[in-house]
């Protein structure tokens, strides 16, 4: 079931990936880019015609410049019969900081959240919109060197205090033959698939150094970073791109 979506122009372009030897560099614009985020389970019979539809933003030309398509497999579904292989209990903790600071009303699966606000239109095959004309919050940039990572952030304005980044690598084309639960039988195809996620905090004023974490999943894969404020799990500022194979 493929579903519609819409976009509106860049006002900059972000995500772009550009060669310095064995060095990848992301580079955001100076607005907030859009994280979209998808709440997923293997265990949920509902949740395979969204994955379905995510899928389709990898031929997007707006992604990771416009938005940035992010699918986190929950934990709280594995107990119906099958364990989902991606589920993180920390990625239901974060659907639920969502529930607890307003962003979304309740916690379910397939679960959207656009720019750290619920959205429902996916259910009623409305395209999807991202806020525009958003005010300048400053650029990002993410250098990847094999598994080293280094980000900087130059804000264009004061950015909330105790900004912490979230670092996740994605993977994508993963099959999965589903055997036990709500979609036994069915084989579901993965893409935007969070791997991992890393907390990390600052090592200097607006800068960033970690290590990713490695998974040889998928026949693809990429790289997220984005900043978030204490308390609020709505991203600030995010980048992110393919990683050169």
């Amino acid at each position: 079931m493929n579903k519609s979506w819409q976009v509106w122009p860049a006002v900059l372009l972000l995500g772009c990936t550009m060669a310095q030897g064995s060095v990848q560099t992301l580079t955001s614009s100076e607005q907030p880019t859009s994280v979209l985020e998808l709440y997923t389970s293997q265990g949920c019979s509902s949740c395979p015609p969204a994955e379905k539809w995510l899928s389709s933003l990898t031929q997007s030309p707006d992604l990771w410049k416009q938005v940035i398509p992010l699918a986190f497999h929950v934990d709280y579904w594995d107990y119906l019969g099958w364990q989902d292989p991606f589920a993180n209990q920390s990625y239901s903790a974060r659907q639920r900081a969502y529930a607890r600071s307003g962003g979304t009303r309740s916690v379910y699966t397939p679960g959207f959240v656009v720019a750290g606000h619920e959205w429902r239109g996916w259910f009623q095959n409305q395209p999807l919109r991202l806020p525009e004309q958003q005010k300048a919050v400053g650029r990002l940039q993410l250098s990847l060197d094999d598994n080293q990572v280094e980000v900087a952030f130059k804000p264009e304005q004061t950015p909330p205090k105790g900004l912490t980044l979230y670092v996740a690598r994605l993977g994508f084309g993963i099959d999965t033959q589903i055997t036990n639960g709500e979609n036994a039988g069915k084989t579901i195809k993965h893409d935007f698939v969070v791997l991992s996620l890393q907390q990390v905090s600052a090592v200097s004023d607006n800068h960033w150094r970690t290590k990713l974490h490695k998974d040889p999943r998928g026949e693809r894969q990429a790289v997220v970073a984005w900043l978030g404020a204490s308390g609020n799990p709505a991203p600030y500022q995010a980048v992110g791109g393919w990683i050169d194979q």
